[in-house]
């Protein structure tokens, strides 16, 4: 583990059902972050047994926002459903929005892509973004906490990480 407390890799020894319940220790998890003085704690694996045309990947990030209070963002391709666990064909990437006063950077996590498999929309106070490859596909749809102005749109991308700066609207 890091200083950060930030653990990655591995798979999870979980069922597909127990993905979702396996997090019910997250209350014990941010107490211990706490006394340990930690920020952050993040874990991702691959689910095996799924057969050849699915590959499930699911991990989740969990971090101490103000007041102490636990921000918990799940990623990957594993979703609960009303009908159960499905295993949807594109993965949702793992994303940090951080409010920089007069514009809202946008932090993503897409290993496996090139800046040309990158497409990206805005409108209001939504981000889409989705990025496809022979192996790999993301996707997601993001509400942003203030209406953004798309034509100041500025992004970079270098070693799997995407930065976009949004100048908020006036």
């Amino acid at each position: 583990m890091s200083e950060r407390g930030k653990k990655t890799g591995g798979p999870i020894e979980l069922n597909l059902g127990g993905v979702f319940k396996g997090i019910g220790n997250l209350l014990d998890l941010v107490s211990k972050m706490t006394e340990e003085g930690k920020e952050e704690y993040s874990r991702t694996g691959e689910i095996k047994g799924l057969g050849d045309k699915a590959k499930g990947v699911y991990g989740f990030s969990v971090k101490v926002g103000l007041g102490g209070k636990p921000v918990i963002e799940e990623f990957g391709n594993i979703q609960a459903t009303e009908d159960g666990t499905v295993v949807a064909e594109a993965r949702e990437p793992l994303v940090d929005v951080l409010d920089e006063g007069d514009h809202l950077m946008v932090i993503a996590e897409l290993p496996g892509v090139k800046e040309d498999d990158i497409n990206l929309k805005v409108k209001e106070d939504v981000l889409e973004l989705t990025a496809e490859t022979k192996d790999r596909k993301y996707s997601k749809e993001l509400l942003l906490p203030c209406p953004v102005d798309d034509s100041t749109m500025d992004s970079s991308y270098r070693n799997g990480i995407l930065e976009i700066k949004l100048a908020k609207k006036k």
